[in-house]
Formats: C-alpha cells, structure tokens, sequence
C-alpha cells in the first residue's frame, strides 16, 4: 500500500470532529469536514474559526488563522468527502451499529487504499471493521477531548489491521505535534481506559461499602497520592453516564452509587449534581486536612492490575502506559511507575486479600503481576520491576543526547505540565550528570520540550506527597548543575520560574527569548525558593532587587531579567538558534582545560576575600602555561588561524 497522506476527511463536526478537523488543518493538510445536518456543520466550522482566533491572539499558531481554515471545506455528503481522501477519520457517539453503517458507506465510496479511522475510545476496532471488505485499511486512532490542548492519540491495530496502516497512522499523529502510543492488539478501551476506568469505579464500590465519604476519598488520592482530581471530582467531571454506558456495553460491574445517580439522572457538572452538588451546595468541597484512613492502595492496586494485564497481554508496552497516563489520563506519573515505587508485592497482597474478601473477578490479580512479584521484581527497591533499575532505570521525564561535538543536550520532557519538576525529574537529571563521560563532554544545554515553558517550577502536588528525604534531592542536583566541570547554559523559551529558576542560576550562561518569563513566585504558595533560589540570587544581582523578587513573587520579563543582571542575553526568537549555536560552537570547540580551571576560579574565588581569588587565578594561570593547549593557541595566533584544542 501507499501510506502518504495528504487529504483528511473528518467525519462528525462535534466536540471531537471540529476538534480533530482543526488540528489537521494547523499541521497543514486539507480537511473535509463532514456531518449529516447543515447546521451541525455550520457550527463545528465556527468553532474551529473561533478557536484558530483564539490561539493566533496567544501566539500558539504560526500561521495567520485565515490561512489554515482556508484549508478546511464542508459538507453534508458523505461521497464528496471521502472521495479523495488519503484518511477518513470517523468521529461519531459511541454507538457500534451506528459506526459499522458509517464504515460501509465509507468503504463504498472512497478509494481502494483510503485508511479508514474510528475515533473509539470504548469499542473494538475489527467490530466496527467488520461492516466493510477492507478491514486491513481500518484502524483505532483515539483522540482525547478537547483535541486541540490533548497532546496524546492512541493508535490501535485491529486484528486484521495491515502493519504499514499503523505506521502511517502513527506517522500522521507525529506530523499534527502529538504524541501516538500503539495499541498492539484489539481491546475494548484500549490503553487508558482501561487503567483510569478502576480509579473511578473502585472509589464507587468502597462508598458502595459505606466506610468512606465522598470528600476523603477525593482529598487522600488528591493530597496524599498526587492525583490530579479525586474519582468522584474526576466522575462528575466526565459524566457518569459515560462512565456507565461504557461498563454496560461490556457487561462489566458498575457501583451502585454510581447507577443510582444516573438513574436519578445526576450526572454530575452537566446536570449540576452527581457526587457533588453545582448548583445548590458547594460543588467540589474537600479540603487537605481530609481523607485520613483511606485505603488508597486499593485503588491503585485495581490501576496496576490492570496495567500488567496490558504488559502481560502484549497490549503495549510500560513507556506507553506510562506515556498514556500522563498525556490521557493528566497523572503526575505513570502507574507502572508509580507500581514499582509501591512495590508490586504490596500490590499483590492487596489484591489477593480482597478478591479473598469478596470474590470479585475485578480484584483476581492478573498472571504477569504475580509472575514478576514470584521472579522477585517486585520494583524499584528489588532493582526490577515493571522496569528494569540495574542501571538506575529508564529515563521518563527528560530525554538527553551527546553529540560528536561533545555537546550533551539534556531537555526537560514532560511538557504535558510546562515541564514543573517532580522529585523523580530532579533525580533522572542528576543521572545523567553523573553517567556521562566527562572526558566526552564539552558543554551542556539544558532547555524545556515544546515552546511554552523551560520549566514552570517544581510540581507542587506531587511535593505535597514527597518524603522529606526525596526532597534532599532537589538541592543535590541544582548543587550538581552548578558544580558540573564543564560550561552549562540554560537555553530559556517560555516560563522560567521557580525550580526552572534555579536551575537556571546554577548555569554558568544563561539566555533567552524576548518572550520569556523569569521568576521566583513561591511566596504565593507560602514557600521560599529552594535550590540556591536567594543564595545565588542575591549573589548574582544583590539584596535590594532580590527581596523585592522574592517578597512579592514578582515574574520578569526576559527584558528586564537581562538588564538585572540574571540573563546574559535575550533576543528575539528568530535569532535565538543561532545565538545558541555560535554559543556552543565557542565551547565546543574551545580548550576544555581552560574552560575547567576558569569555572573553578571563579567559581571558587568569588565566595573568597579578594587575595584568595588572585591566589587561585595565579595557579590556574601558572597550571594551563604548561598545557598543550596553550602551546596550540599561541601557534595558531602566531600562523593567523582557528586553533585545534586538544584538551590536554
């Protein structure tokens, strides 16, 4: 098969299908957009209108907003827009027999090699596949809601599916800016529905029980474990009967809490009550000194169970589950890591007293869990769990590179949070400071992924859960950056507060767009900075300015950062590439001794009294006199051309 694809047919102009339609049309493809009524098209076309106004106002499109919804056309006929479309892309309710008729008419009117996409997030791809002659053409490509902010897309393969059909699709959500995990073999739910799903439901069965209430069981999985909204918050937040149908159409359990509420039909925000009330009560009200006594690895130990089922089914991988729950589920940390920090054995002994207890098929553990918790991988503390930590384990939220040139490019990656740092982010920098052959290494760059923030600052809920012990790490490795022997530089674009403050400060260079935000905003939370955040500061541009920075948590622009004395430079974003190249180049290529011994020296000497520095200076001096190098720069002065350092 030809796997280019050029021309995108959406089908649906909803929530998702104007959503998809719009990320299409900014990635440069022209898009047909197609629903059964005028006015379901008409609306979705003024939605994407308004939301490409909307990002070109905050500068999150390149383009002029005109020009990418020129690329996006309309029409109620189904023939028209898949007629010569490279993908169709099926974005109707999640309704099987409506989906299986949507697919025939897709198969009969469009061309012989056209991939033909469901948006599912609940059904099998090769049932709805089954309603046309090519199913090897139909694939899963689940989009998360709204589609345009969600940065993850579960690609699914059908049993039938054709490998070069994945790949293409898998090519295609690399070329709209998102991020695809593959889904290798045909599931309901695919990957994190299935793991999300047991947060929300096993919270119903424990308030079916009627030990626990509503607001501490929010407030424990929320303060205590790091999650982003607590399961009842998160149920009323998606809609119960959502959560419903999709059990239901499996034949799954559902709570009775649960049910019972959508049969009143609270459903939660959309009707303003389900576990809270919107409209005549407090709506979500739980507080941090709540949830005390619950047993929140109940919950967790559902998550893991049905993550290893995943992994042991060779549905897909641990970085992809991990991957998923951050990017689809909005967890500070993937379950499969957050299994091994537990301990998979505790997981295990959970699981097996309650399925004792109760007898619930739900609690069963899964065969790969008890296998890798019998080969006593239990987790991190064991060295091998769902990962494997003999050599300090994968790296999940930075990604680094060393260049031939010696240029060891290190990327805060988890851009999903505008890169804030956990405790496990800290450490996974640390790491890799701490592998890399110095001998190797002539400078490193550290910047943040994607366009909007170097980093944010620490994140602040998964503090709140961190022992006093992991938060040691902090210091130790903004201490690491800073005494790093090679020249480090902080490449700044975007946010630049907090913990990526200091960090920055730790750096020996320090640049930045024009658009950039420094800042030290931790007084709002009743913090102070930590990580050197007022020692170096003060240091770098005295008392006066850094109480005023500090007490009132004021964010500077990189203007003003740069005319304080905190940044070296800031330019425009269009000269930004190349400043940091030619600043690179100079290190890259300069003599790797010297560079050292300077960094010490001043470094060292300006926490020294004045005699001290020239002491240090003058044995610095007397030290590189003797160097190869020194010997190479003075002939390449003497001959007129670059000199070629050899680091001895």
């Amino acid at each position: 098969m030809t796997a280019d694809i050029e021309s995108v047919a959406v089908l649906g102009a909803g929530s998702m299908g104007h959503g998809i339609a719009e990320v299409a049309a900014i990635a440069g493809y022209d898009v047909v957009m197609r629903d059964i009524e005028e006015e379901f098209v008409e609306d979705g076309y003024e939605q994407i209108e308004w939301s490409l106004g909307k990002l070109a106002e905050k500068g999150q499109i390149d383009e002029d907003p005109d020009d990418v919804l020129a690329r996006v056309s309309t029409t109620v006929d189904l023939a028209d827009a898949v007629d010569d479309a490279d993908l169709v892309i099926e974005a109707a309710p999640e309704d099987l027999e409506l989906k299986r008729n949507i697919f025939a008419e897709v198969d009969a009117a469009s061309g012989d090699e056209t991939i033909m996409a469901t948006n599912t997030s609940s059904l099998r791809v090769g049932d709805i596949a089954e309603a046309t002659d090519q199913p090897e053409y139909v694939c899963g490509m689940h989009f998360f809601n709204p589609p345009v902010k969600m940065d993850l897309v579960e690609v699914a393969s059908g049993e039938e599916t054709d490998p070069a059909v994945v790949d293409a699709a898998v090519a295609f959500v690399e070329s709209l800016d998102k991020t695809p995990i593959r889904v290798r073999k045909d599931i309901p739910q695919f990957v994190v529905n299935n793991v999300l799903t047991p947060y929300m439901g096993e919270a119903g069965f424990m308030l079916d029980e009627g030990d626990v209430e509503i607001q501490d069981v929010d407030a424990a999985m929320v303060f205590q474990r790091g999650y982003p909204m607590g399961p009842f918050e998160l149920n009323d937040f998606g809609g119960l009967d959502i959560f419903t149908h999709s059990r239901d159409q499996w034949d799954l359990p559902v709570p009775g809490s649960i049910r019972s509420r959508v049969e009143a039909e609270n459903l939660g925000r959309k009707t303003g009550k389900g576990f809270y009330d919107y409209e005549d009560g407090n709506g979500v009200d739980y507080e941090p000194t709540d949830g005390e006594g619950i047993d929140t690895l109940r919950i967790e130990a559902r998550m893991i169970n049905e993550a290893a089922r995943l992994v042991g089914d060779d549905v897909a991988d641990p970085e992809d589950i991990d991957i998923g729950m951050r990017l689809g589920g909005g967890l500070p940390e993937g379950t499969c890591r957050t299994a091994d920090k537990l301990g998979l054995d505790r997981v295990l002994e959970k699981l097996e007293s309650l399925h004792e207890r109760t007898g619930a098929e739900r609690y069963e553990p899964d065969d790969y869990l008890v296998e890798l918790v019998e080969a006593g991988h239990t987790g991190e503390k064991a060295g091998r769990g769902f990962y494997d930590y003999s050599d300090g384990g994968p790296y999940h939220f930075i990604s680094h590179e060393l260049t031939d040139e010696g240029v060891l490019n290190v990327v805060f990656d988890r851009e999903e949070r505008l890169n804030a740092f956990s405790t496990d982010m800290f450490d996974e920098v640390r790491r890799v400071l701490e592998s890399a052959d110095e001998d190797e290494v002539a400078c490193v760059v550290f910047e943040g992924a994607g366009e909007r923030a170097f980093s944010a600052g620490a994140d602040i809920t998964g503090f709140t859960t961190a022992e006093p012990t992991d938060l040691a790490g902090v210091d130790e490795t903004v201490q690491a950056i800073y005494e790093y022997p090679r020249p480090t530089i902080a490449k700044i674009d975007g946010f630049c507060l907090g913990a990526g403050l200091e960090i920055t400060l730790a750096c020996d260079l320090r640049y930045a767009t024009e658009g950039s935000t420094l800042g030290s905003p931790e007084i709002d939370l009743g913090l102070i900075p930590g990580g050197g955040g007022t020692q170096r500061l003060v240091r770098l541009i005295g008392e006066p300015r850094t109480k005023e920075m500090v007490y009132r948590g004021m964010q500077l622009s990189a203007e003003r950062a740069e005319e304080w004395g905190i940044l070296n430079r800031a330019v425009e974003a269009e000269e930004f590439e190349g400043l940091i190249d030619d600043v690179v180049d100079d290190l890259s290529n300069g003599p790797q001794t010297a560079l050292e011994v300077a960094k010490n020296v001043i470094q060292e000497g300006q926490n020294a009294s004045l005699d001290t520095g020239l002491t240090l200076e003058s044995q610095g001096f007397g030290l590189l006199a003797t160097t190869d190098d020194m010997l190479e720069g003075v002939a390449a002065f003497n001959q007129d051309r670059e000199p070629d350092f050899g680091g001895e």
